[in-house]
C-alpha cells in the first residue's frame, strides 16, 4: 500500500464526532486531521504500562515527563515499568495467556500478531494519528494490523529502534577508502582492510534481539535469501541463501575475536572502547559518546559517522529494524483511558521532544515526523531518519503471526549466521539446520 493511498484510507475510515482534546474526547488540532469518535476514559482510572529499559539517557526522561504531563491533565495515573527487552516479550506472552498484568505493553517486534484476539481494538486512535501526521509507514500498517490487511489495528506503533552501520572515519580513510562502501562486496573489501590494519569490526552473533537479528536478517534478505516465501512456506534452504552464508564466512573472518557471545551491550561497549571500527547498532552509540563525561570517549563523537546498511546483489534496500508495538490487552479495566495516554503520547506536542531528547533512538512509524529538525540539524542523524520508511517486516516474504514471531525468538537466523560464519557447520548444513528449526513454527 503507498503512503497516498494509506493516508487516503485513514482520512476516509477516522471517525466523524468531534471532541475536546483530553479528558473525555480526542480531537484533530490542525487542518486535515479527521476527528477520534468521542472516548471517554473510566471513572477512577490507573494505568499500569510496561516497556523495554531505556539505551539512551533522554528516551527514558522524557518519555517519563510526558506520562507526568499526562496526568497532570487528566488526572489518571499512569505507573511506568521497565525491563530488558528479553524480558519484555515472554512476559507480555504470559500476561495474554493467563489475562492479566500491565494494560499496556511495549514490547518487540510481532507480539501483537502472535495474540491478537486478546488485545483492545486500537483502530479509532490509529486512524485519527495516521490522518493527522501524513500517514502510517507501511512497516507500521504490516505491525499494526491484523494481518498487516491495513484495516484493524491491534498495536500503535511507537517506531522503531533504527539500525545503520557504525563506524569511525578516521580508520576507515587510513584503510584507504574515501567513503564507506554503499555495496556489500565493497563493504567486504573494507572489512578485510580494516582487518589488515589492526582495525576490525565486529558484529553481534550471539542472541541478539536488536542488533543480532537486524543485522543477520540483512545479511540473508540482501542476498536473497528469506525464511519463507509469499505463502508461508519455508523456503531459507535456497542457493540464494547459500551465497549469503559464504559471505557471512568471510566477513566473520575479519571480526575481533568473542563476537558470537555478543548480546545487545557489547557492540556498544567494543566500539567506545575502541576496541571496533565498525559495528551494526543503534543511534545510542553516538549518543553515548556525544554525552560522555570522560574526555576519551567524547572525543570519538567527533570521529563517529553512520551509513545505511550496504545494498547486496538483490539491488535494493532489505534492512530490518527492532519495532515496538504498543499493545493494550482486554483484560485491562481502562481500555479508554490507555487508548487516551497512547494518543497523547504519540501527538506532536509530546512526540517530537521525546524523540529529540532521545537524539533519534526511536525512528517514527509517521510520515510527518520525518521533518524534526534533528534529522537534519545534525548530518550524523540523518541515516537513520528513514530507518521504519524503508524497512522490510519480519516474516518476509509471508505474514507476521505465532511463527515468524516463534523463529524470530528462537533466533532461528541469527544461529544459522554464526554457525556458518564462525565455520562450526558449512553453509549448506546451517541452512538445512535452520529449514528443520523453521519447519516445527510453519506447519502446513
Amino acid at each position: 500500500m503507498s503512503n497516498i493511498d494509506r493516508r487516503n484510507f485513514l482520512k476516509m475510515s477516522a471517525g466523524l464526532a468531534a471532541g475536546a482534546a483530553t479528558g473525555d474526547a480526542l480531537a484533530a488540532s490542525h487542518k486535515g486531521a479527521a476527528p477520534m469518535a468521542r472516548l471517554k476514559p473510566e471513572k477512577g482510572a490507573k494505568l499500569r504500562m510496561l516497556r523495554w529499559k531505556r539505551f539512551v539517557a533522554g528516551d527514558e526522561e522524557l518519555w517519563m515527563a510526558n506520562t507526568k504531563k499526562f496526568t497532570e491533565k487528566t488526572g489518571i495515573e499512569v505507573r511506568v515499568d521497565s525491563e530488558n527487552w528479553e524480558d519484555v516479550r515472554p512476559k507480555a506472552a504470559v500476561a495474554a495467556n493467563i489475562g492479566s498484568g500491565p494494560d499496556i505493553i511495549i514490547s518487540t517486534y510481532e507480539d501483537a500478531h502472535q495474540y491478537p484476539d486478546k488485545l483492545v481494538d486500537v483502530t479509532d486512535v490509529a486512524n485519527y494519528l495516521g490522518a493527522k501526521y501524513g500517514g502510517w509507514y507501511d512497516a507500521s500498517v504490516a505491525y499494526g494490523t491484523a494481518h498487516g490487511k491495513g484495516k484493524k489495528w491491534i498495536a500503535l506503533p511507537m517506531g522503531c529502534a533504527g539500525n545503520a552501520m557504525v563506524y569511525r572515519e578516521s580508520m576507515v580513510k587510513a584503510a584507504g577508502f574515501s567513503s564507506f562502501p554503499k555495496d556489500t562486496d565493497g563493504f567486504l573489501k573494507l572489512m578485510q582492510a580494516l582487518h589488515a590494519k589492526g582495525t576490525p569490526g565486529g558484529f553481534a552473533l550471539g542472541n541478539a534481539t536488536g542488533d543480532g537479528n537486524v543485522w543477520c536478517h540483512w545479511l540473508l534478505w540482501s542476498h536473497g535469501g528469506k525464511m519463507v516465501d509469499e505463502k508461508n512456506n519455508v523456503v531459507i534452504n535456497s542457493p540464494e541463501t547459500i551465497k549469503a552464508l559464504e559471505y557471512a564466512r568471510a566477513l566473520y573472518q575479519t571480526f575481533i575475536p568473542g563476537t558470537l557471545s555478543w548480546l545487545d551491550p557489547n557492540n556498544n561497549k567494543a566500539f567506545l572502547d575502541s576496541q571496533i571500527s565498525v559495528t551494526c547498532n543503534g543511534i545510542s552509540v553516538y549518543y553515548a559518546a556525544k554525552n560522555a563525561t570522560d574526555p576519551k570517549v567524547k572525543a570519538l563523537a567527533d570521529d563517529i559517522q553512520h551509513a545505511n546498511m550496504p545494498i547486496g546483489p538483490i539491488g535494493r534496500p532489505t534492512e530490518l529494524n527492532l519495532v515496538f508495538p504498543m499493545m493494550i490487552f482486554k483484560y485491562s479495566k481502562y481500555p479508554n483511558a490507555a487508548k487516551e495516554y497512547l494518543r497523547f503520547m504519540m501527538e506532536k506536542e509530546q512526540y517530537i521532544p521525546w524523540q529529540t531528547a532521545a537524539n533519534g533512538y526511536v525512528t517514527q512509524p509517521l510520515a510527518a515526523y520525518e521533518s524534526n529538525p534533528m534529522w537534519t540539524d545534525d548530518p550524523k542523524n540523518t541515516p537513520y531518519r528513514d530507518a521504519m520508511k524503508i524497512m522490510i517486516p519480519n516474516g518476509y516474504a509471508g505474514e507476521m503471526g505465532y511463527a515468524s514471531a516463534a523463529c524470530m525468538a528462537d533466533f532461528i537466523v541469527v544461529n544459522m549466521v554464526a554457525e556458518a560464519a564462525s565455520g562450526s557447520k558449512s553453509p549448506k548444513e546451517a541452512a538445512e539446520r535452520a529449514e528443520k528449526r523453521a519447519q516445527r513454527y510453519y506447519k502446513v
